[in-house]
């Protein structure tokens, strides 16, 4: 028995010590998100803007461009717009409601469109087009190739940041 290696020791003694698995790719620096049904991102839940530009990053094919555009349109017409992912999507919000928080739009992927959800969007004007279950909510549909009328988007990001916000985290 004094003669006998365990094989731990060999491999060490042979130069092969065991290494550590890798991380698993979704745990790797650098790796693409998860996409969910419809081509969501799964994004951790996280606040500012880092979280939602990885979101939109991870955004499938001309999706992308859209979640650009909305991004950039929501700064443009509210600086200092506050933004956080949760339940992976991106919402903006302004200082002010429960707790200072007071998110008033959120956009998610859907297979064939991005819904952009107005959380008062039943008391915008002109109300956007979309009905929901819930009585205050309304969405916009954004589908390929659709042209983006960004002064009636700009019209209700103005009108929904005035509203009270909803305090959803």
């Amino acid at each position: 028995m004094v003669n006998k290696t365990t094989k731990k020791s060999a491999k060490v003694a042979s130069g092969k010590a065991a290494t550590k698995p890798a991380a698993p790719p979704s745990k790797q620096a650098g790796t693409k998100p998860k996409l969910l049904s419809g081509g969501n991102p799964q994004i951790a839940k996280a606040d500012g803007d880092a979280p939602v530009q990885a979101y939109i990053a991870a955004m499938p094919g001309w999706k992308r461009d859209v979640g650009r555009r909305l991004d950039a349109l929501i700064v443009r017409t509210l600086p200092g717009v506050r933004k956080a992912v949760r339940w992976n999507t991106p919402f903006y919000g302004v200082e002010g409601g429960v707790e200072g928080r007071g998110w008033f739009l959120g956009f998610h992927c859907i297979t064939k469109y991005v819904k952009v959800a107005f959380f008062r969007g039943a008391s915008l004007r002109p109300v956007p087009p979309v009905e929901s279950k819930q009585k205050d909510v309304r969405y916009f549909h954004i589908h390929e190739n659709d042209a983006i009328d960004e002064a009636l988007l700009a019209g209700w990001i103005r009108q929904a940041s005035d509203l009270p916000g909803e305090d959803l985290f």
